[in-house]
């Protein structure tokens, strides 16, 4: 029996059609929501996003219990107003890090907990497209380096432009192995854009899908994780029920099916609400 979901956001119920399935879900996809948690069940969302940028899905499908944001950073039930969990950035280690980006001419936001930041030599196009899909504009500073040492930071996002330029942004990254934490996600809407995820040491969503389950007294036995990326394999594996959108990548699909006929499923794609297909696959809903 599935008592939670752990549910990606991007590319899982948000895609890249403007006013059907993004910024929002589809309405049918909020009303699946809803009644999934009307039946006592948890539907945890689990995103780099910051809870700001969630906060109208949350509220539409009334998910009133704790969601993992910020690439776990942060684990929070806006709802009922809870932080489980937040894990701070080191002022002095995100300063160089993040200066290290800026003097690369990489475009580069840091994040707290109920804002993102930045330079104000970066506003462009990317600044537009990550409005949008925040739904929040940014606070604009003269230096988002010394910003950094006086912020309560969650999180840092440095922009690659397309694949290639995630390589050199990953190299820039490796004096700091061992004190950050680094990981990538993408956006329907915003591609050839590669969004990269950058935490306090040791955090990431799987460490958050566990602090989720200890805190809902929930067994990954009777939870189901869904996603379309590799990354997201970080939290599915730790759930006996595991599904992939039919966008997802072929590498996430494989991992997924591993865990047998029985506890698997590949639904459609997320412009399809693939999603649907997949709650009423698990039975959960009709």
């Amino acid at each position: 029996m599935i008592r939670g979901i752990i549910l990606d956001i991007d590319g899982v119920i948000i895609g890249e059609k403007i006013g059907v399935n993004s910024p929002d879900p589809h309405p049918a996809v909020i009303e699946a929501l809803k009644n999934i948690r009307t039946k006592g069940i948890f539907v945890s969302l689990c995103t780099a996003k910051p809870y700001f940028a969630i906060l109208n899905i949350i509220e539409s499908a009334g998910l009133n219990n704790p969601h993992i944001t910020e690439g776990g950073g942060v684990i929070i039930d806006p709802i009922d107003k809870v932080i489980v969990q937040k894990h701070f950035i080191e002022s002095s280690v995100a300063s160089k890090i993040i200066d290290g980006y800026l003097k690369n001419g990489v475009y580069t936001e840091f994040y707290t907990i109920d804002n993102y930041f930045i330079q104000k030599d970066q506003y462009s196009d990317i600044t537009e497209k990550h409005s949008h899909i925040l739904q929040r504009k940014p606070i604009i500073v003269k230096s988002l380096s010394k910003e950094a040492l006086s912020s309560e930071m969650v999180k840092i996002m440095p922009i690659a432009k397309d694949e290639a330029d995630k390589r050199r942004l990953i190299n820039i990254f490796k004096p700091f192995e061992g004190r950050l934490t680094l990981s990538w996600g993408v956006h329907p809407v915003a591609l050839p854009l590669q969004f990269g995820i950058i935490t306090a040491y040791g955090i990431s969503k799987e460490q958050s899908a566990q602090e989720l389950s200890k805190g809902l007294n929930i067994s990954f036995e009777e939870m189901l994780g869904v996603g379309d990326s590799t990354s997201d394999w970080q939290f599915i594996k730790l759930c006996s029920y595991a599904a992939a959108m039919g966008n997802a990548s072929e590498e996430l699909k494989k991992l997924v099916l591993s865990k047998g006929e029985k506890f698997s499923y590949i639904g459609p794609t997320v412009d399809e609400n693939g999603i649907l297909e997949i709650f009423k696959h698990f039975q959960l809903a009709f």
